[in-house]
Formats: structure tokens, C-alpha cells, sequence
């Protein structure tokens, strides 16, 4: 195949041990869109102590719940209709099976399943509560 050396290089040290690949930009361009997912998850798999989860912002719950001012008391469950996991009270929960995304003072109230992924998505109003569960998309 002509042009291969242009676009892709093995890179051997003095003991001829591969140390590296390199793509050229156009290549990269190219197979990004398909390398650059099965690339983070072998980053994960090879070092998950630098995946770090981002802190559930609890803050913003204490929030909502300080001026919770409808007429029903402030829901603590959490159900997925996709892989049917369920809690009566999500922060009782160790290790979490629901973890918080974010809260709003307007009452919508974010949470990912730990088991399958799956956004619940909880829009309090003054008489009820509309629970959306849409499945998790990878970007």
C-alpha cells in the first residue's frame, strides 16, 4: 500500500520495542470519531484511579429542599423503568444506586442509575410529579 509511512508509524526504541504509533493529522481526522471512544475506554480499563466521578451537588438539593414549599412532602425515591433498580431514599443509599446530577430551585431533579446508566429526571410541581427515565446515550 503506497503512502502508508505518510499516515501510520510504529516507533521502536534502541532494543526494537514498540513504544508508540503515530497517525499523521489526516489520518487522526479521519478515524477519530471511531478511535477516540475504544481509546478512552482502554485508558480507563488500564488506569481507573484517574476516572474520577464528579461530587453529587448536594448543595443545590439542600437547597431545593430548604424552601420546599408544595403541598406533598419532598420525594426521596428513585426508580428506573429500564433496568428496574429502585430506592425509597436515595441518600440512605451506600454505595449509591442513584447519584444526583443536579437539582434546581424550579424543582427538576436530575439522577443517573449506577446500574445502567440511565437518566431519571424528576419535574416537581405544586400538586405532582412527572418522572421521565430516558436510557443512557454514550457521546
Amino acid at each position: 500500500m503506497t503512502g502508508i509511512k505518510n499516515h501510520f508509524e510504529p516507533l521502536y526504541d534502541q532494543d526494537r520495542n514498540l513504544v508508540g504509533i503515530w497517525l499523521s493529522p489526516e489520518l487522526w481526522r479521519k478515524a477519530e470519531a471511531i478511535l477516540s471512544p475504544a481509546i478512552d475506554k482502554a485508558l480507563e480499563a488500564l488506569s481507573p484511579e484517574t476516572v474520577k466521578e464528579q461530587p453529587e451537588p448536594i448543595k443545590d438539593w439542600e437547597a431545593l429542599s430548604q424552601f420546599w414549599d408544595f403541598n406533598y412532602p419532598m420525594p426521596t425515591d428513585v426508580s428506573c423503568e429500564l433496568c428496574g433498580s429502585h430506592t425509597d431514599d436515595w441518600q440512605k443509599d451506600e454505595p449509591r444506586i442513584f447519584r444526583l446530577r443536579s437539582a434546581s430551585m424550579g424543582g427538576m431533579v436530575n439522577f443517573q442509575c449506577q446500574e445502567c446508566k440511565a437518566r431519571i429526571i424528576k419535574k416537581h410541581f405544586k400538586k405532582h410529579v412527572d418522572v421521565e427515565c430516558r436510557p443512557f446515550v454514550e457521546k
